[in-house]
């Protein structure tokens, strides 16, 4: 089994990677423990953001960081099992975190983000996925007037800055965008942009079939015996490439430090859970809680509540604590039914200190790759990320500069 590439990992971004090689001629193998889209991909928002030119930061605000440290906020959690060991890396994440570092960051994150939708939607055509695609963008709502305007103070800087398309909603007109929200919130910012899907899984799904049809190949195996020049262990078999893609998502850490590059990535976890819609209610968009810290998205499954933020060790057992928690402030504002599920998702996003993915070439192995650290955007970023990876390694012009994203800045 020779191919040109092989690509480790079969989530949004790996499966992006292998999609976009195959595309232009090469042969490509694709290696997961799991097929596609089972792993981090399953529990995502389904959100395309457009609108995330500014990657998520940590609080600067001495009253954000106390109300952190007691660890009953609803968005972020830790284990404190965990926090020492943490602590490294958050540090790292609070200094690029201050606001002129965080601009410049902005700066280069934007480009990515600028064709997050249209290479999304290039792919859905060619995948015969637009069933799965919603347009019309997604809904930050507010409980109170002052975080609405200030919500409004920020959307209009983006625009200025970026052209994120936007549009304030006071109570009555987010009453008319979404009836069965409740009549106490105060206002909502819309996203416009920005799309969203209603089963990310289907739709990596669908990415993956694709990559078979021009010819690529799916394989079951374990990114853990990756040798060099190339060479990985499979069901079917060993697998040898002229070079190899690490997108393992919270797991690429791992493959990477076996070559010696010890980056410095943490997780951070998830969880979701579905309901049925109470009394026929509907939501029509994705809509995110900002004052409670949980984000509610209609999917095929049936209404998704994710949370925020759980800091703690990848692999330790889950703790839906703030699932718990805000489940009831969610079902003040949208009716929301009986548990679907028969327990609550865990999943892992992959996070480097300076919010940024790191996309490029591993400069002490040649033709090694990687393609990992997406952490909130990586449904957002997959099929982009999966086209630069393509256009450095074929040699031809790059879709943007993918200068700031090496792993060299680590």
């Amino acid at each position: 089994m020779k191919f040109d590439t092989v690509v480790l990992g079969g989530g949004i971004v790996g499966v992006s990677v292998a999609l976009q090689l195959q595309r232009r001629g090469l042969a490509v193998a694709l290696v997961d423990r799991k097929a596609p889209g089972n792993e981090t991909s399953l529990g995502n928002a389904g959100l395309i953001q457009r609108e995330g030119v500014y990657p998520y930061a940590f609080p600067r605000d001495f009253g954000s960081l106390v109300r952190y440290a007691g660890n009953r906020a609803t968005d972020v959690r830790y284990h404190r099992a965990a926090i020492l060991k943490l602590m490294p890396f958050l540090y790292r994440y609070w200094h690029h975190s201050r606001a002129d570092r965080h601009a410049r960051i902005a700066r280069a994150y934007s480009t990515l983000i600028e064709h997050c939708v249209t290479e999304h939607r290039e792919l859905i055509d060619a995948a015969g996925a637009q069933a799965l695609l919603r347009t019309g963008g997604w809904m930050k709502i507010f409980r109170t007037e002052g975080a609405w305007r200030q919500a409004i103070e920020e959307a209009r800087r983006w625009d200025a800055e970026y052209g994120v398309d936007y549009e304030a909603l006071d109570r009555a007109a987010l009453k008319l965008a979404e009836p069965s929200l409740s009549s106490t919130l105060a206002g909502g910012v819309r996203y416009k942009a920005a799309d969203s899907v209603s089963d990310p899984n289907g739709l990596v799904t669908a990415y993956a079939k694709l990559f078979e049809q021009l010819g690529g190949k799916v394989l079951l195996g374990d990114a853990g015996t990756l040798e060099p020049s190339w060479r990985v262990t499979t069901r079917d078999g060993t697998v040898e490439a002229k070079s190899a893609v690490i997108a393992m998502g919270p797991w690429s850490g791992d493959i990477a430090g076996k070559f010696g590059y010890d980056l410095p990535l943490a997780v951070k976890r998830g969880y979701h859970m579905h309901y049925a819609p109470a009394n026929g209610a509907k939501l029509n968009q994705p809509v995110l809680d900002v004052e409670a810290g949980y984000l509610i998205t209609p999917m095929v499954r049936g209404i998704r509540l994710t949370t925020g933020v759980e800091l703690g060790y990848r692999d330790a057992a889950k703790t839906p604590v703030q699932l718990d928690a805000v489940e009831p402030l969610a079902r003040e504002i949208f009716p929301l039914g009986a548990r679907v599920d028969a327990e609550p998702w865990l999943g892992g996003r992959p996070c480097t200190p300076d919010m940024m993915p790191i996309i490029g070439a591993a400069p002490r192995h040649r033709d090694l790759w990687f393609a990992f650290g997406h952490a909130h955007h990586g449904l957002t970023l997959g099929p982009v990320t999966g086209r630069l990876i393509a256009e450095m390694i074929t040699g031809a012009p790059t879709l943007v500069d993918p200068t700031p994203f090496r792993v060299e800045r680590f």
